[in-house]
């Protein structure tokens, strides 16, 4: 048995899908266990930049079986308009792209709360996916599951008894009765559409492990967005962590062999919420720009900002990290000085381990360590030795401060722009 988790570090976008993308020519299953269509991977597939934001990127290879599981929750329309574009490239589904049958799914109604929600509550800077109130009503025992979906007098039954719950919220946004007619519309198309894919997730992969396949897990978001250690409230409405694979897809712990946790050279975040190292700066533009900090899902620009090593040490624990790639390094060329944080700073006294106030997530100033920028050449680089002298002593000052090690280090958007640092470790 070989099972890998791929997880983000950070607050998401770390590059995890070309880290996906990388490692799935070695795995036999590929597996999205949390989140909903609120992410993005950008891929570079021939050529070309490629946009999935629930079927996960291993889809792109042949003969590799890709599963969406019960953590995550779909919606069916976004979900068969990325289908129809993988039709359209000529890759083919069938029989290796496989659904939870107790996937919750996402229907307009969520939707539109999301959007009330934000506009009145505290903006968390959701994607107004409708995900939050879907995982809500999941948590409440009144969420749809996939399998709930295919049977229309169940879904029905559901369906009345979720909007009458929901009258309140929704009369004064959109009309319940028109809301209702349309949502039944749309049932035979989608449920005709996903019918094919509705299957036993965890058992499948309980059959895979036992089979000695090679299965890789993969995370949207990043632990800093974690519903219970990420910076509460501006975080996702599920668990990205390491341990979000049990309950996000059915597998039991001494199941998982290895934890690869992916992280950016430096620090970005999209929404609302603390960013203690945030750069508002013609630094934090420089990174930006090189870096194509602009969201795959929403095209907004991300907030840039130093390496954080306080939140990175935070992940490498709550998730047993050994190994890390890091991410965008080519993106730091010709700087003339770097920086580090390497503590907190609030009233007073010192941080070295994430806090969990709010005030102090909010307030805390970055203890800084400088050191000079690289100012060689970074992208195209195909070994360790080859990078810049200050860019190696800065991975390898990273590597001190988080307690894990850089076993991988991303020097360009294309699959192949990958240094292997330990050349010895077997992934899958």
């Amino acid at each position: 048995m070989s099972t890998l988790i791929v997880l983000g570090t950070q607050w998401g976008d770390e590059g995890k899908g070309k880290v996906v993308h990388y490692l799935s020519k070695q795995a036999d299953y590929i597996v999205r266990y949390q989140g909903g269509n609120n992410a993005g991977h950008t891929l570079i597939f021939e050529d070309k930049p490629f946009v999935l934001h629930l079927i996960p990127s291993g889809i792109l290879f042949p003969e590799k079986y890709c599963l969406i599981t019960n953590g995550v929750v779909v919606d069916l329309k976004s979900l068969k308009r990325e289908v129809d574009v993988l039709a359209k490239k000529k890759i083919v589904i069938k029989n290796r792209f496989f659904i939870s049958e107790q996937a919750h799914i996402i229907l307009p109604y969520h939707k539109i709360i999301d959007g009330i929600l934000e506009d009145r509550n505290i903006k968390i800077g959701t994607t107004r996916k409708g995900i939050g109130p879907a995982y809500a009503d999941k948590v409440k025992r009144i969420g749809i599951r996939t399998v709930d979906y295919l049977e229309r007098d169940v879904f029905e039954d559901l369906l009345e008894k979720n909007l009458i719950e929901k009258v309140a919220v929704l009369k004064d946004k959109v009309d319940i009765t028109d809301l209702k007619k349309k949502i039944l519309e749309d049932y035979n198309e989608l449920s005709e559409f996903v019918r094919p894919f509705i299957a036993n997730t965890s058992f499948m992969i309980e059959r895979a492990i036992s089979d000695n396949k090679r299965i890789l897990f993969e995370s949207a978001q990043g632990t800093l967005l974690d519903l219970d250690f990420g910076t509460y409230p501006f975080v996702t409405s599920s668990n990205p962590i390491a341990g979000g694979v049990c309950s996000g897809a059915g597998v039991g712990p001494t199941r998982i062999n290895n934890v690869l946790g992916v992280m950016k050279a430096y620090t970005t975040r999209v929404g609302e919420g603390p960013f203690t190292t945030e750069l508002f700066d013609e630094v934090g533009d420089y990174l930006r720009e090189r870096g194509g900090e602009y969201g795959a899902t929403t095209g907004r620009p991300r907030r840039c900002g130093w390496f954080d090593s306080v939140i990175i040490r935070h992940s490498v624990r709550v998730n047993d990290i050994k190994h890390l790639i890091l991410t965008k390094l080519d993106c730091m060329e010709d700087l003339d000085k770097i920086k580090i944080c390497v503590a907190y700073k609030y009233k007073n006294k010192i941080y070295k381990e994430f806090p969990a106030s709010r005030t102090i997530q909010k307030y805390a100033k970055p203890v800084y360590e400088e050191m000079p920028g690289f100012n060689g050449k970074v992208k195209g680089v195909i070994n360790f030795e080859s990078l810049p002298t200050n860019a190696q002593r800065y991975i390898k000052r990273l590597e001190e401060l988080i307690g894990a090690s850089i076993d991988l280090v991303s020097v360009g958007r294309k699959r192949e722009e990958i240094i292997e640092v330990n050349k010895d470790i077997n992934w899958l």
